[in-house]
């Protein structure tokens, strides 16, 4: 009998439940809080500052919970930041209600946010080793981002529906699929490893031994780095508000459309990849992948035409799908069963932090040179790091499939 597709294994249906569940209330609600501030503050700026509240707490937070999702039940470590998330859901349709209009009130919420994130995103990148076969693992991997992909296009293209019948609304709607998906985890199972950390080492020692382990091994840490440079380079998405009110003239359902446009091209490229993983050079294709993202970002800056912008970020979305499919399939098979949070931490702290950095950059940038500048200037910024980090990361740029790659 032939082994079941990855899709019918229980426990990955459950935790591919609670991503998409998760992921499609956190686009939903960047929409209205995007909106909401640039209302208030009309600054690019501003916007800048939604994703530096969040990416400070999660570069303080996000390697310690990798270390709790190696020493403890990555399931409720990840069960609990959901719930943290469905809190700041709940605090922001309050604000909302009580019509407060000023723009600190919200920071002060996406700081919380922003801890919520760091302990979710090593405990739920640690997961899925464990939920099917090793064998399994790149079309699970692939079949993830298509999970996660569906839920970015679905989510932003929702709020901007949502929010025209109020902030109020889209925020209950963020707060129930938050604890919808911190329940679903209650019903996931999963392989169970031997715990095999020290217990003499301190939890400082523990964290550091993950960083170390990333640091010594040039594949991994070149592929994390690569997309660390051109997501914080790269980050046009940023300042998609100011794009769709002042460059497009259109309103929060156009708004809405531009941040799923990316999603729907990496949703189409890892539905590909799911029946048909990258087997060959994932090296190259992976820094051409980059390179592609590089001279889309640059379209998009350069359009003022609403097809053309959804366009640039249909190919930027496609392409960074590649480039996510090859790291998350080196990074899972190079690392062993009891380093899995810590590395999960160490990557999740260069990519999934870098967005909010990378919005922070893009709002000062737009501040000092203005908006079009800034997106073209990522651009041209990502294309450059592309030809210093094959340089400089020749073991990636040879790598040929995943077999060469090993947790050992």
């Amino acid at each position: 009998m032939s082994e079941p597709t990855v899709y019918r294994h229980r426990d990955f249906a459950f935790f591919a439940s609670c991503r998409f569940l998760s992921t499609a209330a956190m686009m939903i609600q960047s929409v209205a809080i995007g909106w909401q501030i640039y209302e208030i503050e009309r600054t690019p700026l501003a916007l800048g500052l939604v994703g530096l509240c969040q990416f400070l707490p999660m570069f303080l937070f996000t390697l310690p919970a990798g270390e709790m999702s190696d020493r403890f039940d990555q399931r409720k470590v990840l069960s609990a930041a959901l719930l943290i998330q469905a809190l700041c859901s709940a605090i922001f349709l309050a604000l909302s209600i009580a019509g407060i209009k000023t723009a600190v009130a919200y920071y002060a919420v996406l700081v919380l946010f922003g801890v919520g994130r760091g302990f979710a995103s090593p405990a739920g990148q640690s997961l899925t080793p464990f939920l099917v076969p090793k064998e399994r693992l790149p079309r699970a991997i692939a079949m993830n981002s298509s999970v996660f992909t569906v839920a970015v296009i679905a989510g932003p293209a929702m709020g901007g529906f949502l929010y025209a019948f109020g902030p109020h609304v889209t925020y209950s709607v963020c707060l129930a699929g938050f604890l919808a998906a911190s329940a679903l985890m209650a019903f996931v199972g999963g392989r169970h490893r031997a715990k095999d950390m020290n217990p003499d080492m301190s939890r400082f020692e523990r964290v550091a031994e993950g960083v170390r382990f990333v640091r010594q091994r040039p594949i991994i840490l070149g592929a994390i780095s690569l997309d660390l440079f051109a997501v914080l380079l790269g980050g046009a998405t940023a300042l998609l508000p100011v794009f769709a009110r002042d460059i497009l003239h259109t309103g929060p359902w156009g708004l809405g459309l531009l941040r799923s446009a990316p999603a729907v091209g990496a949703a189409l490229v890892a539905l590909m990849l799911t029946g048909r993983p990258l087997t060959r050079n994932i090296g190259v294709k992976m820094f051409a992948a980059v390179a592609v993202f590089g001279l889309a970002t640059i379209v998009f800056g350069l359009s003022q035409n609403f097809y053309l912008s959804f366009g640039a970020l249909f190919v930027l979305g496609a392409s960074d799908m590649i480039s996510v499919f090859v790291r998350q399939s080196l990074v899972s098979f190079a690392t062993p069963d009891e380093m899995r949070g810590r590395v999960g931490a160490v990557n999740m702290l260069f990519i999934g932090a870098s967005n909010e950095l990378g919005e922070f950059e893009s709002g000062i940038t737009a501040a000092l040179f203005g908006t079009i500048p800034a997106v073209i200037i990522g651009g041209l910024g990502t294309l450059a790091v592309v030809g210093i980090w094959m340089k400089l990361f020749p073991p990636l740029r040879n790598v040929d499939s995943l077999s060469e790659v090993h947790d050992t």
